[in-house]
């Protein structure tokens, strides 16, 4: 069974910066890709960020570009977001997926809270 598992969220300033952290329970390369969805009260579940871990590629929504940046430490199978220059808006419940190599599901963690405070 496969473990995600977030940390990092919490209370914050506007402009400040926050990063998260996503372990898995195996390594980051037996999935194809990572993401991060965040979903806020009462909205969808909207893709924030990608990773691609065959090159490292990654992709952002616009409402986070330039400000969001996702990474990885690879020897300790965890995923980072580093979310900078927050705004009010960036208020929700952040969740962690991956994408494993020859399955047809995709893992998530439990979601962690963050709250940008104006």
């Amino acid at each position: 069974q496969v473990q995600l598992v977030e940390s990092g969220g919490g209370l914050v300033q506007a402009g400040g910066s926050l990063r998260l952290s996503c372990a898995a329970s195996r390594s980051i390369f037996s999935f194809n890709r990572m993401r991060w969805y965040r979903q806020a009260p009462g909205q969808q579940r909207d893709l924030v960020a990608t990773l691609n871990t065959n090159d490292g590629y990654t992709s952002y929504a616009d409402s986070v570009k330039g400000r969001f940046t996702m990474s990885t430490d690879d020897a300790n199978n965890t995923v980072y977001l580093q979310m900078n220059n927050l705004k009010f808006e960036d208020t929700s419940v952040y969740y962690c997926n991956a994408e494993p190599r020859g399955g047809a599901y995709d893992y998530w963690g439990q979601g962690t809270q963050v709250t940008v405070s104006s």
